[in-house]
């Protein structure tokens, strides 16, 4: 009889490190968005979205206010429509733009607000208009060879 109560003990507490572990793991992958918050729900358009993920982080100043909803695609403007959570006790300007920026060289992406100046604040299905897309690396490295290339041609026919 003692020996089955020690297991029942050892058991839970494998149990409930098991889920401490992966708790902290879905928090440090930020896959996990725990916030009991009441939020208000804006929506944005992007012509390029790169790889932004729902549940990524929406930040201001460095700081989370929120998060991506959902993205999906208008195949009648061909942009990519994003709807964002954000906290309500953070009340932004209706004119606000957002950006979508990358944690570090390669990390992941999440979209930066800067606050605009209107006096108005964003309420609930307010679509934001002033956005700035992904840099993409590809994009930009092809760019850099192009260039390259076009340089290197110019000063072929210089000669």
């Amino acid at each position: 009889m003692q020996a089955s109560k020690i297991d029942v003990w050892v058991g839970l507490f494998v149990l409930v490190g098991t889920a401490a572990v992966l708790f902290l793991s879905l928090q440090a992958a930020n896959l996990l968005g725990l916030s009991f918050e009441p939020t208000y729900r804006v929506s944005a358009r992007f012509d390029d979205v790169g790889g932004l993920r729902p549940q990524a982080a929406v930040r201001s100043a460095g700081v989370v206010v929120g998060r991506v909803h959902s993205i999906s695609f208008d195949d009648q403007t061909f942009q990519a429509e994003v709807k964002l959570e954000l906290e309500a006790r953070y009340a932004f300007p209706r004119d606000s733009s957002l950006k979508i920026l990358t944690s570090g060289l390669l990390g992941e992406q999440y979209i930066g607000i800067v606050p605009g100046a209107d006096e108005r604040v964003l309420a609930e299905g307010d679509v934001l208009r002033q956005t700035q897309s992904a840099v993409v690396l590809e994009n930009l490295i092809g760019q850099f060879l192009f260039n390259r290339a076009d340089s290197g041609a110019a000063a072929d026919e210089a000669q």
